[in-house]
């Protein structure tokens, strides 16, 4: 466990660029090829033979960008709505966390090299809404909550634990509480608004804080995804924001999530806009690990990587 923290912390300070995947479960939804689980969404696609080999494509797209640039890629297992309610609550195997995370393993050892360049994440996200902040859990719900799921992807051998899309500070800090006890390095990745701030109007600096002083083993650091890059407004940032943001996973469209969620179309703006602001982040302050969320396909970290 001490070996991998050191792993992951040497790449974070060994690479200015670090990709990390971009749209994995809007690109099913909208493919029409294959149907999404109510409530887990991807995850059961890995028991079905023409859901593994989508899976496996979409993951090899990305992977094939970032070896052709030959700079490491994060990716993450197909399992953020596998919590234990959820998983409990449906006819899917009760193991998907550990099986999940074989996936992975087994595509990043199917490469014929550059595997040392593939970390492993173990992938969760909130218990309730992740646009509906006043749903979160309390820090004790939320530790006892999740522990189950974290568990389960520990068990599966990921190289780190990261949990996105979150809403709510409070909750956030339960994750992380739960995360510090496997000993694994973990990442806390929020969702934001237009204006800067997490969706429970806490800001980026406050919940950063907030969770560093509140737990023994700290974040590796943070990151913020499904937001448009512009909405963490940079220039209004303090300087303190940008030493521990390590990452930001972006949608493609600047709508607000209200508008992106439940769209028929396929919502997307400029992808040079979209770009150069994630090519700011990256060189103008130090934001190393750079991903897509929703809308964002091959053509957005290709766009990265041609810059």
């Amino acid at each position: 466990m001490k070996r991998t923290n050191l792993e992951m912390q040497e790449l974070i300070d060994n690479n200015p660029i670090i990709l990390m995947e971009a749209a994995i479960v809007e690109r099913v939804r909208r493919s029409n090829e294959l149907k999404l689980h109510s409530e887990l969404l991807n995850a059961p696609l890995i028991y079905q033979s023409n859901g593994r080999m989508a899976l496996q494509k979409l993951y090899q797209e990305y992977i094939d960008i970032a070896f052709d640039s030959n700079i490491p890629i994060l990716l993450s297992t197909p399992t953020w709505r596998t919590n234990q309610s959820r998983v409990l609550n449906s006819n899917s195997s009760k193991s998907i966390n550990i099986d999940a995370a074989t996936f992975m393993l087994n595509l990043r050892n199917s490469q014929k090299e550059g595997q040392k360049n593939i970390k492993i994440g173990g992938l969760l996200g909130c218990k309730n809404d992740c646009y509906s902040p006043e749903e979160g859990l309390s820090i004790t719900e939320a530790q006892e909550f999740h522990s189950w799921q974290i568990k389960q992807l520990v068990q599966g051998g990921v190289d780190y634990l990261i949990a996105q899309t979150l809403p709510n500070t409070i909750e956030a800090l339960g994750i992380a509480k739960a995360m510090q006890t496997t000993k694994l390095p973990y990442i806390i990745s929020f969702v934001i608004s237009r204006n800067g701030l997490i969706l429970d109007g806490v800001s980026l600096t406050d919940a950063i804080t907030y969770i560093d002083n509140n737990t023994i083993q700290k974040p590796l650091g943070y990151m913020v995804n499904c937001s448009y890059p512009s909405f963490i407004c940079p220039e209004k940032q303090p300087a303190s924001v940008f030493e521990r943001l390590i990452g930001y996973q972006a949608n493609a469209s600047s709508l607000d999530h209200c508008e992106l969620d439940g769209s028929v179309q396929l919502e997307m703006d400029s992808i040079c806009e979209w770009t150069d602001l994630m090519i700011k982040l990256n060189k103008t302050y130090g934001v190393k690990i750079l991903g897509g969320c929703c809308g964002t396909d091959d053509k957005y970290l290709k766009s990265i990587m041609a810059k």
